[in-house]
This record gives C-alpha cells, sequence and structure tokens, in this order.
C-alpha cells in the first residue's frame, strides 16, 4: 500500500518519540500541563504544549537538537508509562529479566529513536493541524483510545490513536496508532526475531551501541 509522504514524516517523527521516553529528565514536568486530567484533556494539553513550544523556540531548535529532545523529554515523560511499554514490546522474552534489564532496553530504544526522528517535528508548523476527538466506544481504565486528527500539508487527515491505561490514580499512554499501525506491535514482531535468534542481553548491546537498525512501521506496506 502506498503510504502518503507526509504521514511517514509525521510517523517519523511526532509519533515514535511519544513511545518508551526514556527517564533521564527524571519527573521533570511541562509546567502547563495537569498530568492528572482524564484522557482526552490530557492529549489536548500535551499536544498544544508541544506546539508552543516548537513556535516559540523553533529557531533555537533547529540549531541544537539536544535541546529539542529535552523538550520532548519534559513534555511527554509524565504522559507516558516507559516501562509498561517496554514489557509489551518484549513479550514472552520479558520473562525472567529484572527491573534494570527492562530499564535498559526502553532507555536504549528511545534513545535511539528519539536521536534519529526528533527534528522532523520541526516540519508541523501548526497547533491547528491537531485536533482530539471526543472518546468513543467501549472504553476503560486499563484500556482507553483517544483519537486525533492531524492535518497534513496535502489537507488530508491522518488518524492517530493513543492508548491509555489508569496507573495508580493517573492515565498514562503505552502505545501509539498511526492509521492502524500501532509501535508497540512493530517492535514486538522486530525484537521477538532478534532475541530469539541471538538473546536478549547481545540485542541490548547492540541497541545501546546504535547497530540495530529498527524498523518502520509501514515496512510492510
Amino acid at each position: 500500500m502506498s503510504i502518503d509522504t507526509n504521514i511517514e514524516r509525521f510517523r517519523r517523527s511526532m509519533l515514535i518519540s511519544l513511545l518508551l521516553i526514556s527517564a533521564v529528565c527524571g519527573n521533570a514536568h511541562a509546567a502547563d500541563i495537569n498530568y492528572q486530567a482524564e484522557p482526552v484533556e490530557l492529549v489536548r494539553q500535551v499536544s498544544e504544549e508541544l506546539f508552543e513550544r516548537i513556535d516559540s523556540h523553533r529557531a533555537v531548535y533547529e540549531q541544537d537538537q539536544q535541546q529539542l529532545e529535552q523538550m520532548i523529554r519534559e513534555v511527554f515523560l509524565p504522559l507516558l508509562n516507559e516501562r509498561f511499554s517496554a514489557r509489551l514490546i518484549l513479550g514472552k522474552h520479558s520473562r525472567g529479566l529484572s527491573d534494570t534489564q527492562i530499564n535498559d532496553f526502553a532507555d536504549a530504544l528511545m534513545n535511539q529513536l528519539l536521536g534519529s526522528y526528533a527534528s522532523g517535528l520541526l516540519e508541523f508548523e501548526s497547533r491547528d493541524q491537531v485536533q482530539v476527538l471526543p472518546l468513543r466506544g467501549d472504553n476503560s481504565e486499563r484500556m482507553t483510545r483517544v483519537q486525533t486528527r492531524i492535518t497534513l500539508d496535502s489537507g488530508e487527515k491522518a488518524p492517530v490513536d493513543y492508548v491509555l491505561r489508569k496507573f495508580d490514580d493517573r492515565w498514562q499512554a503505552f502505545d501509539v496508532i498511526v492509521e492502524g499501525i500501532s509501535y508497540v506491535a512493530t517492535y514486538r514482531n522486530q525484537f521477538n526475531e532478534e532475541i530469539s535468534a541471538d538473546g536478549f542481553d547481545q540485542v541490548l548491546q547492540r541497541l545501546q551501541k546504535g547497530e540495530l537498525q529498527l524498523e518502520k512501521a509501514n515496512d510492510d506496506d
């Protein structure tokens, strides 16, 4: 299936950076976001904060990707449960792993993704490109799907869904789905093959060194 280049650009940039954000920034919070909000409001606030910061500091981010990556971590880290996502991606291979191993895997994966794709965010020029829709269908504290629509340069609208779960007293996202393609499922398939062939420790070392090329979500399209 042919994929619009604008959709692919968005996948490579904004969405992939949402998953498994590393804990480099600790518990830093973006000042204007209420991370205790309900799912739709939470996604709306995070999207608006992201675009506001890009609009205000675009020239700086264009010259300094480290500051751009730091901003992404600060805004999105509290939204995500990166360790839960990592366990889902590892699937059966997470059995018997220590918390440290899970954390190392989550950090290494996100560091590589963020370093590769963060600059693509700068190609989106307006907060008006993101529309957060009301909740639909059956949702629960175990899984709630917040739908958004991203207006591309061509005028087309790309469906983007954030899958959230209630952890203790607040909602956090653990997957992002673009046009029916789940990032958790994409990387679960890849890492299942890699770990089955080489073992977890070797795959983790390759990922940490940047030697493992990650698949894109549309490789089979």
